[in-house]
């Protein structure tokens, strides 16, 4: 008998670290880069602060329970799966973290451990920490469903989950869905995410066919499992197993490459459980292993992350990815559909091979082997073989269920030539294994960096470049470089027209766009009116639609649609434009034949309701409704169609409970009408939504604005412009095309719209249209000069992009005066006097005036006392960085850390003048420790060569002589090879400095010398470097506010190292030189200032 899966809301209690307000100044990052691509988040909000104190707080959970497993999945945070419990085995076989202890982490701040995340369209999804839509299915067979559904607002594509158990299953099905509902391609990558509890006994699964992994961007690579050579800065060369989780002490990534398995896991080897992942290997390739490391600095994340559950690792699982960021295309309206599943297992060990219904192991066990099965259902009949070398070694038939281990002895007593297969019992292969070929594997190659676009020899590498850069998402080379490159050289080029047309349309330069694309057309068509390609007529098509020019964008449309590759989208948008035109029988003529090249296009599925309803047709489109409904029940365009035909109070319930008070449902809703021309539906859709007063609706304003305007309304059109100008500004962050088209058409209306002006810049400088960004803020500020943000960002706009430092000042100065409790514009004004050299104790005095709003930031927090290091008031900022606890923020990396040690080491050199060498011994003893309030851990192999020289020189005071040698003999441990230094981890020259002062303590003067010379070569050699950021680079935070002159920062860098060295090499005169240079182009550079007052 069938027992039907259990599937239940309940309200669950969680203690609950809180988090700050999300930031209300529009964050642009454009400078950001993260896990190799780019790091924007606008237009989501940014939360920059996490509380210190814990309360318990109700969340809104669905449950979902069989006979096997028990599974807790909380939309309210993404939607993540939180809990998943194993039945049989009485465990957790995913990490459940029974505290919600978020860190800034996530791409917009808040992100928490544990359960199963799910990075989509990008790494550490924005959304990871906000609501999403939700809904059960109880389906005929038994099994229910817990789908999740998001609109996400960067590129508006559509993702969804449905977590499926199923009667007498020991499974976490995960179905997957995601959907572009927009008319451009567009770029995803999927990650699910497991996070398994970890120790000393731990080891991930991968196939046996995985013989090297690669690290993000394929940057880097080592060989697997066994490492042998230097990977994360870890020198493996002896041979190290980082499947075992014990063996890797710093943060370490790795993805699998090239395996034709399916499968990928994690084993306890002492509680003899793990837990397993199984897709299809051609759309989930991705298999990779996340680790904070086991060494200080992890332990310290895991402190972070929770409070009694201890470490974990992340067993992350790619679909149509294998790299992060490695991400694929969605073609316009494209959907992709995909299943995984997650299931716990025991007594197995290292699986061999696995199915979503069979796992399976065969180990040596002395002079034979050792075969064991895991049914994730009961399966009856099983035949098993084994054959060794052409010979049946075992022929039997078994019977295996969740509850019961089947394993048998195999008569071998080697696996070499050996086959084992399972088959059912008709016969049919279900699982096989057979061992690797003994042989050596090709080792791959990490990536190599994109050549400039000068260095790239023909068009077509010029072009793909271009789009691999626009693919990937990359946050440092721009794609339009190598697209415009390629049309220097060609200017007729198809594909370089295309693109960058292409590029312009995204960016809503629609005009610009528009030539470029005529180009590629009349390229394509030069010779053949029937081209082979109809992506230039459709991009054509669109760019003209934009425009108003609706005759002959549909004209292109159609000839787009001679292309069968181009008819889904193609129908489409002429279904769109006859709509708009009042041709319904014409529509839905092309709406069918668009909707029988793609099936499952909600928004085509929505259009066609549309039509069918103005057609009178009601009975066709209610069933049609139902039918997409089956399809997807968060179609929220057939369910406001629905509503429309109906005009029942239940329907009108039941669609704005789903949108739940989400004004980005609306707004994307609304738009889905207003593209096709129908005005009074999104007009509709607006005044249900503003009616129904859901949060941050302020851009709904302007759209009914534009609506009526298209209505011709203009009476209720100015009335509800003057409305929308009086809507908070907090958070309305437009980006979409549409949002151009809405807010020029407010403003070429009315005669004073300051704050749609402003919202115009905000969407002009996410596109990176600066220009027009800047001109809008301009207009803002005409119009109205008392509001602040408006003032901020073209504050930002004129240091970054126009080079007008004395202006931006003045704008920032006058935005903090007008609104002194913003502590964001606090610390961008700080930051700000801080580029432009401003005396330190003017800094101090200005942030003590502030004091209250400063120190509700970390970060600020942070700059007060290191404002006192730079005075020299060290034990003032010591008792303040005692005094509070550091929660770790991106760009915050080793900084926190860096004051700490630097106030107690400067206080260990006046111990040492005064002769309290005691004292002083304690101090420096107190820098080898990172005490758990810092927030953040020593990373493994961290140099301490100043630290152990001065506690040298401290021993030695104290008549410790062998002690003092073993200390400086540890100063001179390390690399001493100079480099740039970018991140906070990243070899430091002072060490080298130490190292070599060291050796001389120790009589080794030739070393000593060789470190200064080091460091005096290195900076004459590269003193006039011009600055080429790296085409990899990770995370470069201290770039996001203020953009810097990173010529000046090489030269100065350049200066400390010459100081440096022609300092231990005796030739003060050259030592200060040098170092003056350094601090007279940076007064902020703490080694530079430190070194020039211990020289005068």
């Amino acid at each position: 008998m069938v027992v039907n899966v259990k599937v239940w809301e309940e309200d669950v209690l969680f203690p609950t670290y809180r988090i700050g307000e999300p930031e209300k100044n529009p964050m642009f990052l454009e400078k950001r880069v993260y896990q190799g691509s780019s790091g924007v988040v606008y237009p989501y909000p940014v939360v920059e602060k996490i509380g210190d104190t814990c309360e318990d707080k109700y969340y809104r959970a669905v449950f979902l329970e069989n006979e096997y497993l028990k599974v807790m999945i909380l939309p309210e945070l993404g939607g993540r799966v939180q809990m998943a419990f194993d039945k049989i085995k009485n465990r957790h076989f995913i990490y459940y973290n029974h505290v919600i202890k978020p860190a800034l982490v996530g791409l917009t701040g808040p992100w928490i451990s544990g359960g199963i995340e799910f990075n989509w369209p990008q790494h550490h999804r924005p959304s990871t920490f906000l609501p999403v839509d939700y809904s059960i299915e109880k389906c005929a067979d038994g099994s229910a469903i817990v789908w999740v559904s998001e609109r996400e607002r960067m590129f508006h594509q559509k993702g969804m989950a449905g977590f499926t158990l199923r009667p007498g299953r020991a499974v976490l099905e995960i179905r997957g869905k995601v959907y572009n509902p927009t008319p451009i391609p567009q770029t995803f990558l999927w990650w699910a995410n497991p996070a398994v509890a970890v120790n000393e006994h731990y080891q991930s699964v991968f196939p046996g066919d995985v013989n090297a992994v690669f690290d993000h961007g394929k940057r880097d690579v080592s060989r697997y499992p066994i490492a042998t050579g230097v990977y994360y800065k870890m020198d493996y060369s002896a041979g190290v197993d980082i499947s075992r989780y014990k063996n890797i002490p710093v943060p370490t990534s790795y993805m699998a490459i090239r395996s034709k398995y399916n499968f990928v896991g994690g084993y306890e080897n002492d509680t003899r459980a793990g837990l397993l992942h199984v897709a299809n290997h051609h759309v989930s390739p991705g298999k990779k292993q996340w680790t904070w490391g086991n060494g200080d600095f992890g332990q310290a994340w895991d402190r972070n992350l929770t409070d009694a559950d201890g470490p974990y690792i992340e067993l992350m699982t790619g679909v149509y990815t294998d790299n992060q960021p490695d991400f694929a295309w969605l073609q316009p309206y494209e959907e992709k559909t995909f299943t995984q599943y997650f299931m716990p297992y025991r007594e197995l060990g290292v699986v061999k091979n696995a199915s979503a219904d069979l796992l399976m192991n065969i180990e040596l066990t002395g002079h034979t082997a050792l075969l064991k099965l895991y049914a994730t259902s009961a399966q009856q009949g099983l035949q098993v073989k084994v054959v060794k070398e052409g010979r049946n070694v075992l022929k039997v038939v078994c019977d295996v269920t969740p509850e019961c281990i089947w394993e048998t002895e195999v008569p071998v007593a080697d696996l070499g030539g050996i086959y084992v297969g399972i088959y059912s019992a008709t016969g049919k292969l279900l699982l096989s294994w057979k061992p690797e070929p003994d042989e050596i594997k090709p080792f791959p190659e990490a990536a190599k960096a994109a050549l400039d676009p000068k260095d790239i020899r023909s068009t077509e590498q010029l072009y793909l470049t271009g789009l691999h850069l626009e693919q990937y998402r990359h946050a440092t080379y721009p794609a339009e470089a190598y697209y415009k490159e390629a049309l220097l050289r060609d200017p007729g080029d198809v594909r370089n027209n295309n693109a960058l047309g292409l590029w312009l349309f995204r960016r809503g330069q629609f005009t610009e766009a528009e030539v470029y694309l005529r180009r590629a057309v009349a390229t394509l068509t030069e010779r053949n009116p029937n081209p082979y390609d109809g992506e230039p007529l459709y991009n054509l098509g669109l760019v003209l639609k934009y425009q108003g020019k609706t005759e002959e964008a549909y004209d292109y449309f159609y000839k787009a649609c001679w292309n069968a590759a181009w008819q889904d989208a193609g129908y489409y948008s002429l279904a769109q434009l006859s709509v708009a035109g009042g041709n319904w029988e014409e529509a839905l003529d092309e709406i069918d034949k668009s909707l029988f090249r793609n099936w499952n296009n909600l928004r085509g599925r929505h259009l066609k309701t549309i039509i069918l309803r103005r057609l009178g047709r009601t009975d066709e489109a209610l069933a049609f409704i139902e039918n997409s409904l089956a399809i997807d029940r968060f179609n929220f365009g057939c369910r406001f169609e629905k509503y429309l035909i109906s005009a029942a109070e239940t329907d009108k319930k039941f669609l704005m409970s789903s949108m739940r008070d989400e004004a980005h449902n609306y707004e994307e809703l609304a738009l889905d009408y207003a593209t096709a021309g129908c005005w009074e539906e999104a007009l509709a859709v607006v005044d249900l939504a503003i009616n129904a007063s859901v949060s941050c609706a302020t851009l709904l304003y302007y759209y009914k604005a534009w609506f009526l305007l298209e209505l011709g309304w203009n009476e209720q059109a100015a009335q509800a412009i003057a409305e929308a100008e009086l809507q908070s500004p907090a958070y309305c962050f437009p980006n979409t095309l549409e949002a151009i088209l809405a807010l020029q058409a407010v403003i070429r209306f009315a005669q004073k719209t300051p704050r749609a002006y402003y919202y115009l810049g905000n969407l002009w400088y996410d596109k990176r249209q600066y220009a027009e960004a800047i001109e809008a803020w301009e207009n803002s500020i005409r119009q109205d000069d008392t509001f602040p943000t408006a003032l901020r960002n073209l504050s930002l706009a004129y240091f970054n992009k126009l080079n007008r430092p004395e202006q931006a000042l003045h704008l920032l100065e006058r935005a903090f005066e007008l609104d002194p409790s913003d502590a964001r514009i606090l610390l961008e004004l700080d930051q700000l006097y801080k580029r432009l050299n401003r005396p330190h104790a003017e800094r101090l005095a200005f942030l003590e005036a502030n004091r209250t709003v400063a120190f509700t930031r970390d970060d600020l927090y942070l700059e007060y006392a290191t404002l006192l290091n730079q005075i020299g008031k060290y034990e003032e900022a010591l008792q303040m960085i005692d005094a509070r606890r550091f929660h770790p923020w991106e760009g915050g990396e080793g900084k926190v850390t860096a004051q700490y040690q630097l106030a107690r080491l400067e206080l260990v050199k006046e111990k040492l003048k005064e002769g309290l060498y005691r004292e002083a011994l304690d101090l420096i003893e107190q820098c080898f420790v990172y005490p758990h309030h810092l927030g953040e851990g020593k990373l493994y192999g961290a140099q301490e060569n100043d630290f152990n020289y001065y506690k040298a020189c401290i021993l030695e005071k104290l008549g410790r002589k062998e002690e003092a040698k073993e200390a400086l003999l540890a100063a001179t441990v390390g690399n001493s090879l100079p480099a740039a230094v970018m991140y906070y981890n990243d070899q430091k020259p002072d060490k080298i400095f130490y190292q070599g002062l060291a050796f001389r303590k120790l009589g080794r003067e030739a070393e000593a010398r060789g470190c200064f010379n080091r460091l005096i070569a290195y900076g004459e050699k590269h003193l006039s470097d011009v600055f080429k950021m790296d085409y990899f680079a990770v995370s470069l935070p201290d770039l996001q506010i203020w953009e810097d002159d990173m010529d000046k920062r090489n030269r100065i860098h350049c200066n400390y190292l010459m100081g440096l060295g022609h300092w231990g090499a005796g030739c003060l005169d050259k030592a200060k030189m040098h170092l003056k240079i350094a601090a007279g182009m940076d007064n902020n550079h703490q080694g530079v200032q430190v070194h020039l007052q211990m020289i005068q």
